[in-house]
């Protein structure tokens, strides 16, 4: 089985696809991708934890590994420095879809998925804590069409968020971009052996059992001792706490910053506040997304 093919760009409030033309790849590189809200964080922190392990003096892994496709992070070529001038086994983050992000067989791609529900309620929680900085970060290029601030009204963004997409081509994801997408265009490339699938669920349930996926997928060798201790290092209370003595760099852009930005990492919350109708037109986003197989996972992880 091949790669997938790169035929769209994405370019909006937070996007840029383009901006991955610029850097060189290296055989080993890692690559994160998500829609949003699925573990992205959490997963780097995975990732960063195994292969920074020894290095003296380690970044963190959230700055270790820089989000490419960001339209308004650094500017492209200091980007390219950064990565460039980093000697340990890169791993980058990416909130594109496949059809977007060019394949490479030398490159390692970490799938990471979460219940649609879920991603929306965490999704509310982000969308309501950007500082007036985000926003007028988000919206500095006025050939663009503009991020609205959110409104506080859920029950709108929901039917928005489900039932729309910012692309031409997109069908939910509004005002961000796909999310059921994301995972759709991955799906068909599970059995690539650069392509690995997470769950955030899964994840959950049992994070050392995840800590050995994810090096085995590496090819790193890991104890159930060492998986253990790289599991409590990636604990999401413990992210928090690492997170907060670098607060002000997150609460530039998020209203309670780490706090607000990692919250409460709970599933089901959607059960008091959706009501029949909204899941039913999560129900038919789903069905015109989503293949059958693809939409248990994406609801239950392996482990469901």
């Amino acid at each position: 089985m091949s790669g997938w093919q790169r035929t769209r760009i994405y370019k909006n409030h937070h996007l840029d696809s383009t901006r991955w033309d610029a850097v060189e790849p290296r055989d080993g590189d890692v690559v994160i991708t998500t829609a949003y809200k699925a573990g992205t964080t959490w997963t780097q922190g995975i990732v960063g934890a195994l292969l920074l392990r020894g290095i003296p003096d380690a970044p963190l892994p959230l700055f270790a590994s820089p989000w490419v496709d960001a339209r308004f992070h650094a500017p492209l070529p200091d980007l390219v420095a950064l990565l460039k001038a980093q000697t340990h086994r890169r791993f980058m983050k990416c909130h594109l879809a496949a059809d977007g992000l060019l394949y490479r067989p030398t490159t390692r791609y970490i799938v990471v998925g979460r219940d649609a529900r879920d991603v929306f309620m965490s999704l509310v929680n982000h969308y309501s804590g950007y500082t007036d900085l985000a926003l007028s970060m988000l919206n500095n290029d006025p050939s663009l069409a503009p991020f609205p601030a959110f409104d506080g009204d859920v029950r709108k963004l929901w039917r928005d968020w489900i039932t729309r997409g910012w692309f031409d081509w997109e069908s939910e994801g509004f005002p961000w971009w796909g999310n059921l997408q994301h995972t759709a265009s991955y799906w068909p490339h599970r059995e690539l052996e650069n392509v690995l699938f997470l769950h955030y669920a899964d994840l959950k349930a049992d994070l050392p059992g995840e800590v050995r996926r994810v090096a085995a997928f590496l090819d790193m060798e890991l104890s159930e001792a060492e998986a253990a201790s790289v599991a409590a290092e990636c604990h999401l209370d413990r992210m928090r706490d690492v997170a907060l003595q670098h607060d002000e760099v997150i609460g530039a852009i998020f209203e309670g910053g780490a706090k607000r930005f990692f919250f409460q990492g709970t599933n089901g919350r959607w059960r008091d506040v959706l009501d029949a109708d909204d899941l039913a037109l999560y129900e038919a986003a789903k069905q015109r997304t989503l293949e059958p197989e693809c939409a248990h996972w994406l609801e239950h992880g392996y482990r469901g």
